[in-house]
């Protein structure tokens, strides 16, 4: 008898898994149409919606769209072409449980299809027209080929010239650099991400990427509060204000910490 019961218990378990399913009558209100999800959702689930996979050797096309159905990958990076989103689009949205469909992203940095100068170049112009003029052609062609989000703009200040990545961005000053995250996430978004011929940006690389101690590459960073209010956040902001609808946390640590678990910068300062 309790064998009988644990059996059933089993089984109306194992078919609310199965049947589980976005609601479509919420999708014009956001915030239930989330919650609505998340509360379907498993934990491996939601674990696989933080999962940005890039195809390559250790992850091959039919291996993918496998984890993609089975709810274990959320997105891609690197997949640049409607033939190899394709699959993986149909993976999510026919054969995964919660049919969330896929998000595709790459660098989509100074050009895409079509190559404009780098950051400092684009800066240097001193025009935010022509920039965001660039950001909107970028974004043209990223959106064809199936991209929906940019790993861009690149806003990290900068005055260390042994720093690598120095030519990603737009250069040394708060101002001027402001003013090109902003007109590059008017370019790539064009009032909405969700358009059809534009792609979201996520400013990066948040904070202060650009002032490691010594220009070496995912180094310390150590810094007083005015100088980081007053010189390298404000790029940030101007992003955000802008409508960035993402932002990538950086590599380095923050007073000690590293960014990417430091609570103050991430939860009371971004948020």
């Amino acid at each position: 008898m309790k064998t009988t019961g644990v059996l059933c218990l089993m089984l109306g378990m194992s078919s609310q898994w199965a049947i589980a399913q976005p609601r479509a009558d919420l999708l014009a209100h956001k915030s239930a149409f989330v919650a609505d999800l998340l509360r379907q959702m498993t934990i491996d689930e939601k674990v696989g919606q933080l999962r940005l996979v890039s195809l390559g050797p250790a992850m091959s096309a039919p291996r993918l769209a496998s984890e993609v159905a089975a709810g274990r990958v959320g997105g891609t990076f690197g997949s640049v072409s409607r033939p190899e989103q394709r699959p993986l689009q149909e993976a999510a949205v026919d054969r995964s449980r919660m049919k969330i469909p896929m998000l595709f992203a790459y660098d989509v940095v100074h050009g895409h299809r079509t190559t404009f100068p780098i950051g400092l170049g684009l800066a240097s112009s001193w025009d935010p027209d022509a920039v965001r003029q660039s950001a909107r052609v970028a974004a043209t062609e990223a959106s064809a080929d199936g991209i929906d989000l940019t790993f861009a703009p690149v806003v990290d200040i900068t005055r260390d010239p042994r720093w690598g990545r120095t030519s990603e961005g737009f250069g040394e000053d708060p101002y001027l650099v402001s003013q090109m995250a902003r007109a590059m996430v008017k370019g790539f978004q064009n009032d909405s991400a969700a358009k059809a011929d534009s792609i979201m940006a996520s400013v990066k690389h948040f904070a202060l990427y650009g002032a490691v101690e010594g220009g070496r590459d995912y180094n310390v960073v150590d810094m007083s509060p005015m100088r980081m209010y007053n010189d390298y956040l404000p790029p940030y902001r101007a992003a955000i204000d802008a409508g960035a609808g993402g932002v990538m946390i950086a590599l380095n640590t923050v007073n000690g910490m590293p960014a990417a678990a430091n609570t103050w910068l991430l939860q009371d300062l971004l948020r």
